[in-house]
C-alpha cells in the first residue's frame, strides 16, 4: 500500500529550527520564539486533511514515511515509521518525532531528522518565510 500528499506552507521571521526531539508543520499563520520546532506555518492542511488513503496507510506498525521539504532550492529527506497508535486527527498540526510518542498531531515517529539537525541553509530560507513544499511518501507492505 502507497499514497502520497503535498502540503504548502511558507517559513516566518521567527523560525529557529532548534528543537532537539521533534519539527512542525501547522496551519496557524503566526509564530512565536517558544516555537522552536515549528518550521513551517500557514500549511494548506493539518493531519486531519490527509486523504482517507494515506492515512490508513501511515497507521500500521511497518509504514515507512518519506518527507521530502523543499524551501529556496534546498532539500532535506527525513525517513521517519508509521504506529498503529496515530488518529491522524489534528486540525491544523503536523510532529515528526525522534521518539515513540503518539498523539493527535503526530505524522511520523523515529524520525531520523528533527528540526535542530535540518540543513541550516533550509532554515535560513524559511526565516525569509520563503515557501516549502512538504512531500509525504508512506509505504506500508501487504
Amino acid at each position: 500500500m502507497e499514497a502520497q500528499e503535498i502540503i504548502r506552507c511558507r517559513g516566518h521571521p521567527l523560525v529557529l529550527g532548534t528543537h532537539p526531539t521533534t519539527f512542525e508543520v501547522t496551519c496557524e499563520d503566526h509564530l512565536t520564539e517558544n516555537g522552536n520546532c515549528i518550521i513551517g506555518i500557514a500549511a494548506d492542511k493539518g493531519c486531519a486533511g490527509l486523504s482517507p488513503e494515506f492515512r490508513k496507510a501511515l497507521a500500521h506498525d511497518d509504514a515507512i514515511l518519506r518527507t521530502r521539504l523543499e524551501c529556496g532550492g534546498i532539500v532535506a529527506e527525513i525517513t521517519s515509521r508509521g504506529s498503529a497508535q496515530m488518529t491522524l486527527d489534528h486540525p491544523t498540526d503536523m510532529v515528526w518525532r525522534r521518539s515513540t510518542f503518539v498523539c493527535g498531531r503526530t505524522i511520523g515517529i523515529l524520525s531520523d531528522s528533527v528540526a535542530g539537525t535540518l540543513p541550516r541553509d533550509l532554515i535560513r530560507n524559511l526565516v525569509l518565510g520563503k515557501e516549502m513544499l512538504v512531500t509525504l511518501a508512506v509505504t506500508c507492505p501487504g
